[in-house]
C-alpha cells in the first residue's frame, strides 16, 4: 500500500491494549479511523479523543461473534463512513491454565471471538477491501500460532487457525486477480496489555510493547509483508519447528521456557 493518509481503518478491539496503540499509529500516519469494541464507555472515551485531537474516528458497539450485528453495523459504516480499505481483526481473548482446569464455555468462547470474529468480520468487509485501489487485511495472530502452547492449548490452536486463515487467503486473492489486496498476520510473542499478566516470556526476551507491535503493523501494511514477527526468536521459530525432530524441537522450547511461561498466567481474571 503506497500511501496510507487518506485511508479509512477498521480495527476491531480498538478500544483499548494493542487495538488502541495500532489506531495511534494509522492515525499519525493520517488514516481515518472506524473503531469497534464491546465496552462501549471506554470507545467512547477513545474516540472522543481521538476527535478531540482533530483525527477522524467513529465507534461502533458490537460483538465480533454476532453475525447480524457485524452485518448491521458494516451497513452502518457504509453509510455514515463509506467503505474500508483496511481491515485489521485485533479483538482476541485469551483463558489461561491446564486444559481441564478450564471451564469448557472459556475454551468455546476463546475459539468463538478468535477465529469465529475474524472469519465473520473478514466475511462482511472484505469485499471493500477488493473493491478499493489498494486494501489490506490484517490478522492479529501470535506467535503462539507456530508452536504448542501448554496452559494455553486454545488459545494457541485458536492462533493457528487465524495464521492459515490469513496464508490462505493471501494466496486465493492472487489466484482470483487480486494483488492489490495484501495480506499480513501479526505474529509477536508476549505483548504487554495485560491480557498475559502473570506470564513468563521466553528466555532472553522481554514483553514487546504495544506501541513497537503496532509501528510493526503499519510498516507491514505499507510494504505488502505477510508476516510480522517479533521479537528476534519469533522471527527463526517457523524454521526451527519444520526443520528439527521433533523431540529435539521439544528441547527447545524447554531451554527458552516456551512451554512454562503461561503456567503463572492469571491476566485481566486474576
Amino acid at each position: 500500500m503506497r500511501e496510507i493518509s487518506g485511508k479509512r481503518v477498521l480495527i476491531t478491539g480498538g478500544a483499548g491494549g494493542l487495538g488502541h496503540a495500532i489506531a495511534r499509529r494509522f492515525a499519525a500516519e493520517g488514516a481515518e479511523l472506524v473503531l469497534t469494541d464491546v465496552v462501549a464507555a471506554t470507545l467512547d472515551d477513545m474516540v472522543a479523543d481521538f476527535v478531540k485531537r482533530g483525527v477522524a474516528c467513529r465507534g461502533y458497539v458490537v460483538d465480533v461473534t454476532d453475525p447480524a450485528a457485524v452485518a448491521a453495523m458494516r451497513d452502518r459504516v457504509h453509510e455514515e463512513a463509506g467503505p474500508v480499505q483496511v481491515l485489521v481483526n485485533n479483538a482476541g481473548v485469551v483463558h489461561g491454565g491446564a486444559f481441564l482446569d478450564v471451564a469448557l464455555e472459556k475454551h468455546l468462547h476463546t475459539y468463538r471471538v478468535n477465529v469465529e470474529g475474524v472469519v465473520t468480520m473478514t466475511h462482511a468487509f472484505l469485499a471493500d477491501l477488493v473493491a478499493s485501489r489498494e486494501g489490506h487485511l490484517v490478522n492479529v495472530a501470535s506467535a503462539s500460532g507456530f508452536v504448542g502452547l501448554p496452559f494455553g492449548s486454545t488459545y494457541a490452536s485458536s492462533k493457528w487457525a487465524v495464521i492459515g486463515l490469513g496464508e490462505s487467503l493471501r494466496l486465493e486473492l492472487k489466484k482470483l486477480g487480486n494483488k492489490h489486496v495484501g495480506v499480513t498476520s501479526v505474529c509477536p510473542s508476549y505483548v504487554d496489555t495485560g491480557m498475559f499478566a502473570g506470564v513468563r516470556p521466553p528466555k532472553l526476551t522481554r514483553f514487546l510493547t504495544p506501541d513497537a507491535v503496532a509501528e510493526d503493523v503499519v510498516a507491514a501494511v505499507r510494504h505488502g509483508r505477510p508476516f510480522v514477527l517479533e521479537p528476534w526468536i519469533v522471527k527463526l521459530t517457523p524454521f526451527l519447528v519444520n526443520t528439527l525432530p521433533q523431540p529435539v524441537a521439544d528441547l527447545v522450547s524447554d531451554a527458552f521456557g516456551a512451554t512454562t511461561g503461561m503456567k503463572s498466567w492469571h491476566g485481566r481474571e486474576g
